[in-house]
C-alpha cells in the first residue's frame, strides 16, 4: 500500500484561497468617498495607518486582519451604493458636484469620529468643512436657534483665548431662501486682528495694554506650548506603573513587552504630516530573501569584528569604550520610500537609497584601522548597503583618500530621505535623555526596547506585522557600523591607537581619549565599558606578558 502521509501533510498545509480584493485604487476610492482617513479605518481594523497605506498602494494583507478589510470594503461599497440609490430627485450627488465652486468644497467633508461643536451654532456636528466642524443641513443649524455672533476685535480675541469666531446665522423664519440641504456652508475662520505697529521699545502698539507678541491663531491650527503636547512615551510609563502600584520590575517588564506596538504608534504619531508616502510592505528581491528559515540572505552589513594585529613593544594601558545609543543615533540614514528598482552600470544616484552589488576597494590599512566593509575573508563582488557604500565613497575621496573607489555593478533602489525617521528618533532621543537626567530606569529601558526591537524586527519577523522592511533593517544596521568606523577614524586622526573595534558599540583605544569624545551616557558621548592592560613592561620582566590585542 502507497503511503499516503506526505500527501496529508501537503494537504494539512495547504490554504484555501484568500478572500479576494478590490484593486488598490479602488480600496483608497471607497474609502475617500465615504470621507474617512486611514488613521479611522486602521483604529477600526486594530492596524496602524501606515498599514492602511500599503494596502491601499498594492500589498495584500493576509489572515483574520485580511477578512477584517475585504468585510469593510463590501460594507463601503454597500453603503455608497444605498446612499446613491436613496439620493432625492435633484439633490446634487457628492461625487458629481454642480458646478466649480461646490467641488472645491465637498472635497474637504470629513466625517468625525466623535461629534465636535459647530462653529456656526455650537451644537455638536458629525461634519467637518476645511477643518472646523459644522453642520451640513442648514435645518439642523437653525434647530439652534443662535444669538447674533459680533464679530471679534483683538482684546475681545485675546480675552476669550483665541477662540473661533463665525457669522450668525438667522432662524429658519428669518430667511428668504433656503440653501441646498446637500451643500455644505464653507466655515469661515476667525478675523484676523489688524497686525499692530511696534514701538521703539518692541511692545505692540494698540490692541490689549501689555500685550507683547500675542496673535489670534484659526480653529485647527492653533500652536500648543510644550506643555500641552501629549507624550506617549511619558503617558504609557506612567499609566504602566499605576497599573502595577509602582512596581517598577513589573512594570518595566510590562512595557518592554509591548515595545514593538506602543515603537509602532510613536512611529505612525510622529509621522503625521510627514512629506513622504511609505510603502510598508514592498515586494522583495531575491537578495533579500532568505535562504532557509535559519539561514542569511545576500546582504553584507559591514559589521566590524577587528582587532589590531600587533602592537609596538611595552605595555599598554586600553580603555573599551561603549558608544551609548548605537542602533538609536544610526535611524538618521537614507532610507529608501517606496519599492525597490533595478538598475545596472557603475552609477551612484545620491537621492535614491538602496543596495549596491559591488567589488570593494583594496584595504591596505588593516595593520591601524578596520576595513569600512568589515573583515570578509571571501574575496569578489559581494551586495552591500546604502551607508556601507556612501562610506567607501568618502573614504576613497580627496579628505580621507585611503582607498580607491568602489565598483558597482548593479542596484536595488528607490527615492530617499535620510530625515524619514528623524522625529521618531528625536522623541526616543529626547525621552532617552530625559530619562537619564530624571534617574528613571523604567522610561531608559522601555525607550531602549523600543529603539532596539524597532530595528531587529524589520525583517522577517512574526513579531512586527506592521512593517516589513528587511532593506531598511540592514541599511540601519549598516549606518550603526559606519558610524562606528568614523569614530575609530576619529581615534586614530587624533593620535590615539585604535585596538579593538566590535559590533555596533564597542571601541578599544590607548592614549587620552577624553581630549576626543566626551564622556556620559546620551547619544553624543561614551562611557567606559573596561580598562585593560595588554603587553608586557620590557623595564619589569616578572610581569607576565599578555597577547596582543586582548585582554589581560
Amino acid at each position: 500500500m502507497t503511503d499516503r502521509s506526505a500527501i496529508d501533510a501537503l494537504l494539512a498545509d495547504a490554504k484555501p484561497e484568500q478572500t479576494p480584493l478590490p484593486p488598490a485604487e479602488e480600496r483608497r476610492r471607497l474609502r475617500v468617498e465615504l470621507h474617512l482617513s486611514r488613521a479611522q479605518v486602521a483604529a477600526a481594523l486594530g492596524v496602524s495607518a501606515s498599514t492602511v497605506g500599503g494596502w491601499e498602494a498594492g500589498r495584500e494583507p493576509s489572515g483574520e486582519v485580511r477578512e477584517k478589510y475585504a468585510y469593510f470594503l463590501e460594507g463601503a461599497v454597500a453603503k455608497l451604493h444605498a446612499a446613491a440609490l436613496a439620493k432625492a430627485p435633484g439633490e446634487v450627488p457628492v461625487d458629481e458636484p454642480a458646478d466649480e465652486g461646490q467641488a472645491d468644497v465637498l472635497d474637504d467633508v470629513h466625517v468625525l469620529a466623535v461629534p465636535a461643536p459647530c462653529v456656526l451654532c455650537g451644537q455638536p456636528a458629525r461634519q467637518q468643512v476645511e477643518g472646523f466642524p459644522q453642520h451640513l443641513d442648514p435645518a439642523d443649524c437653525a434647530a439652534a436657534a443662535p444669538a447674533p455672533v459680533v464679530a471679534p476685535t483683538v482684546d475681545a480675541g485675546l480675552a476669550r483665548g483665541a477662540q473661533a469666531a463665525a457669522p450668525a446665522v438667522p432662524a429658519a423664519s428669518e430667511r428668504d431662501v433656503p440653501a441646498p440641504a446637500a451643500r455644505p456652508v464653507r466655515a469661515v475662520p476667525p478675523q484676523r486682528p489688524v497686525q499692530p505697529a511696534r514701538s521703539g521699545r518692541g511692545d505692540w502698539k494698540g490692541g490689549r495694554s501689555g500685550g507683547r507678541g500675542m496673535a489670534v491663531a484659526p480653529v485647527g491650527r492653533r500652536v500648543q506650548a510644550a506643555a500641552d503636547v501629549p507624550d506617549p512615551i511619558r503617558s504609557a510609563v506612567d499609566a504602566a506603573l499605576a497599573e502595577h502600584g509602582g512596581d517598577v520590575e513589573a512594570a518595566t517588564a510590562a512595557l518592554v513587552k509591548r515595545a514593538i506596538p506602543d515603537a509602532m504608534a510613536l512611529l505612525d504619531h510622529t509621522r503625521k504630516g510627514g512629506r513622504y508616502d511609505v510603502v510598508a510592505h514592498p515586494w522583495l528581491p531575491d537578495i533579500l530573501r532568505k535562504g532557509s528559515s535559519r539561514g542569511a540572505d545576500q546582504i553584507w552589513e559591514a559589521r566590524p569584528k577587528w582587532t589590531r594585529p600587533e602592537l609596538p613593544a611595552g605595555a599598554h594601558e586600553v580603555t573599551a569604550l561603549d558608544i551609548n545609543g548605537a542602533y538609536l543615533s544610526a535611524l538618521k540614514t537614507h532610507l529608501p520610500l517606496g519599492q525597490l528598482e533595478h538598475s545596472t552600470g557603475n552609477h551612484h544616484d545620491k537621492r535614491r537609497s538602496g543596495l549596491h552589488l559591488i567589488t570593494p576597494p583594496v584595504w591596505e590599512h588593516d595593520a591601524v584601522l578596520p576595513s569600512p566593509v568589515g573583515q570578509r575573508d571571501e574575496p569578489g563582488p559581494l551586495w552591500v548597503t546604502e551607508p556601507t557604500l556612501r562610506l567607501l565613497q568618502r573614504v576613497a575621496g580627496p579628505r580621507y583618500g585611503l582607498c580607491e573607489m568602489p565598483e558597482i555593478h548593479e542596484s536595488w533602489t528607490s527615492g530617499s530621505t535620510e530625515g524619514l525617521l528623524e522625529k521618531f528618533r528625536i522623541a526616543l532621543r529626547e525621552a532617552r535623555d530625559r530619562a537619564i537626567s530624571e534617574d528613571d530606569a523604567v522610561t531608559l529601558e522601555y525607550v531602549k526596547a523600543m529603539y532596539s526591537k524597532f530595528v531587529s524586527t524589520l525583517g522577517e519577523s512574526n513579531y512586527n506585522r506592521e512593517l516589513y522592511r528587511t532593506d531598511w533593517m540592514h541599511l540601519i544596521r549598516s549606518q550603526a557600523f559606519a558610524n562606528l568606523w568614523a569614530k575609530a577614524h576619529r581615534a586614530y586622526d587624533e593620535g590615539l591607537m585604535v585596538v579593538r573595534a566590535m559590533g555596533t558599540d564597542e571601541l578599544h583605544v590607548t592614549g587620552g581619549w577624553r581630549a576626543v569624545f566626551p564622556e556620559g551616557r546620551h547619544v553624543t558621548e561614551v562611557k567606559v565599558k573596561d580598562v585593560y592592560t595588554v603587553g608586557t613592561d620590557t623595564d619589569d620582566p616578572q610581569q607576565p606578558e599578555n597577547a596582543p590585542g586582548g585582554p589581560s
